[in-house]
């Protein structure tokens, strides 16, 4: 350890990981750690480790996004004497014959699974010299099939193998944890949680305050027309003998799937085409009562203009129906009558209430709002921007394909900056 300890720059390592790396010196190892704890600190360590006892060989480090691998690099170099390694960072951007020098020549790889998976199987390079596989989120080798592939051809061709898995959140679930050690040939696992106690004494307490606020009466008559037409839906799928459990979002969406098999088999009965329409306006108002109950209204208005637009447009004859119901167009109007009186959801007047409190009393004080949808991101950064000598953005991820217009999303570059500006 003290060879180890003499390398490391500007940092100490705690008891706790000392111990886990201990461990994975001698074994591959899973290693289960909440965010912010110092997983990446134990990478270092082990990376030191192989290098020092391979030092022809090579270190590679994956991670599940350019800017993740980015953050990785940065962190080795601050923590590392200069010229212990040659650090590279490889991106799709990166042209393959570049990429192949690069490899040939750095002796820690930072990269993202797609991109090696890509060029083993281009016969760019192999792993045969590759002393520490590190995969970080290596709860994604589930799902993520480059993750997967590259420890197979890792351990089939390196010489001297050991593998690093890194994850956060693992599921609780054994089976995936067992799962996540076969499909990387992991055969110990460290894990500790922040109420470990050789974890516990270096943290700070975290301190949870639940602020209830009530639902305004307002709401409530809008969410009672909404609820008449679910009830009235979901009371139709019992009588059709096709929902047989409480009508929740995973109940309605498994029927909508079970329904989709059927008349993708052939079966077109009545009873089953009357079903499909049903159980797409119940899950439709499902998600309107979630935006109307916990959102803000201009998300729930959102919601509901592209509806209205949907049924124009004719591209649902389940939403067409839909918005010819009285009830429905009842809640429309009075939701249009309370943004007109700029009456919002109260949960965002204390929201913004307590963060001008806090700004108030250190003008320095930095906050993190987190919310589900984007466009109540979009709405929360607004309304936190009315605080004098706030200066709030919004960090979203990149838009996938689909999305709507709106839904501009930020780049990896625009991400990382406004991670800096914070």
């Amino acid at each position: 350890m003290e060879h180890v300890k003499k390398f490391l720059k500007n940092i100490s390592p705690r008891g706790y990981q000392i111990e886990i790396y201990s461990t994975c010196k001698d074994t591959n190892c899973l290693v289960v750690l909440p965010t912010g704890i110092g997983k990446t600190l134990i990478a270092l360590m082990l990376a030191i480790n192989r290098l020092s006892r391979f030092p022809e060989e090579k270190i590679l480090f994956l991670a599940p996004t350019r800017p993740l691998a980015q953050q990785h690099l940065n962190y080795f170099k601050k923590h590392l004497p200069e010229l212990f390694s040659t650090l590279e960072l490889f991106t799709g951007k990166t042209p393959a014959n570049i990429r192949k020098k690069l490899w040939q020549n750095a002796e820690i790889i930072f990269s993202t699974p797609q991109c090696i998976s890509n060029d083993l199987k281009n016969q760019l390079y192999d792993l045969k010299e590759v002393s520490l596989l590190i995969v970080d989120e290596c709860h994604r080798c589930l799902k993520n099939y480059a993750y997967t592939c590259i420890a197979e051809e890792y351990n089939k061709q390196a010489r001297n193998k050991r593998i690093l898995g890194l994850t956060a959140s693992p599921g609780h679930e054994k089976t995936k944890i067992k799962e996540i050690m076969k499909n990387m040939s992991i055969e110990t696992l460290e894990t500790r949680t922040r109420e470990s106690k050789d974890v516990k004494e270096y943290l700070q307490e975290l301190k949870f305050l639940i602020v209830k606020v009530d639902f305004p009466e307002e709401f409530n008559i809008i969410r009672s027309h909404l609820k008449a037409i679910f009830d009235k839906k979901v009371d139709e799928l019992k009588r059709r003998k096709l929902l047989f459990q409480p009508a929740t979002k995973k109940n309605l969406l498994e029927l909508q799937h079970r329904i989709m098999r059927v008349i993708g088999s052939g079966n077109r009965n009545f009873n089953i085409l009357g079903g499909v329409t049903a159980c797409t306006i119940t899950i439709k108002l499902q998600h309107a009562l979630e935006l109307l109950e916990t959102q803000t209204l201009s998300s729930f208005q959102s919601y509901m203009l592209d509806l209205f637009q949907q049924a124009k447009e004719a591209r649902s004859k389940s939403v067409q129906q839909l918005v010819k119901q009285a009830d429905f167009n009842i809640a429309y109007t009075k939701l249009v009558d309370l943004i007109a009186k700029k009456i919002e959801h109260p949960k965002l007047l204390k929201l913004k209430e307590i963060a001008q409190s806090e700004l108030t009393s250190n003008p320095k004080t930095k906050i993190i709002v987190f919310a589900q949808y984007r466009d109540t991101v979009t709405k929360i950064c607004k309304t936190m921007n009315e605080i004098q000598g706030s200066n709030a953005r919004v960090f979203v991820g990149q838009a996938k394909k689909g999305e709507g217009k709106n839904e501009t999303g930020l780049s990896q570059k625009e991400q990382q900056e406004i991670i800096r500006e914070f």
